[in-house]
């Protein structure tokens, strides 16, 4: 069995949206939940609500130490946020994400040569895509909903934007020669993508997170590890 610490995002601990007592609740069944019933790997599970990339190597670097085959590394959809309040207020001004891109690029460099220096396999992770329809609407409630589709122009720019970051990803995978787990391609291939995601359009459902668990099963034979378990 392969043994997998993630360091993540709200997407990473299995947060989702319950419609019924209007409040974000952990599903009982996350992937990583589904993945350790099916005895296929352990996830030691790093991630946090609202967590920057920045704040995950913080934590990873605070460790003693890290009982792990590989790391992987999923961050990005809180990094490139902006300050929607700002932008509804002044739809004609740039409102730059919580982490400019060239920066996110620089912290996942770092925390993949921080997990080299442990002697562990870095995986990063790219972010699934936003579905705008519904995201849009959502961060937009007590705001000033019309200007903020003034500031982004349509309501699809805000898909492209996030896209940035996961294209980061990728290229530091590249620059980094490390594994990447493109778990984005894996919901675009979906048909119906909004099946997946619950009303705010950025958190995956209990019917996301089982194909986010069925991707991680196809993803494991590429580690290391998982070659010689």
């Amino acid at each position: 069995m392969i043994h997998i610490a993630l360091f993540g995002d709200s997407i990473g601990r299995g947060v989702t949206f319950d419609e019924a007592r209007g409040r974000y609740v952990y599903l009982k069944e996350g992937f990583d939940k589904l993945l350790g019933r099916d005895s296929v790997t352990t996830i030691d599970n790093h991630a946090r609500f609202g967590a920057l990339a920045q704040e995950g190597l913080a934590e990873f670097e605070a460790l003693d130490s890290l009982e792990a085959d590989a790391v992987a590394i999923q961050y990005g959809g809180n990094d490139c946020t902006p300050d929607w309040k700002a932008a509804a207020e002044h739809p004609e001004e740039y409102h730059p994400a919580r982490v400019p891109l060239a920066a996110f690029e620089d912290v996942l460099t770092r925390f993949v040569q921080a997990v080299r220096q442990l002697g562990k396999q870095a995986i990063l992770v790219t972010p699934p895509p936003l579905v705008a329809e519904r995201f849009v609407p959502w961060i937009s409630k007590g705001l000033d909903a019309k200007a903020i589709l003034r500031y982004l122009g349509d309501i699809h720019r805000v898909y492209r934007w996030q896209e940035q970051y996961a294209l980061a990803v990728h290229k530091v995978g590249r620059l980094t020669q490390s594994l990447l787990f493109d778990l984005r391609a894996f919901f675009l291939e979906e048909r119906d993508l909004g099946s997946l995601y619950c009303v705010d359009g950025m958190h995956p459902n209990q019917k996301g997170h089982s194909l986010i668990a069925r991707a991680v099963k196809m993803m494991l034979p590429l580690l290391p590890a998982g070659r010689t378990a």
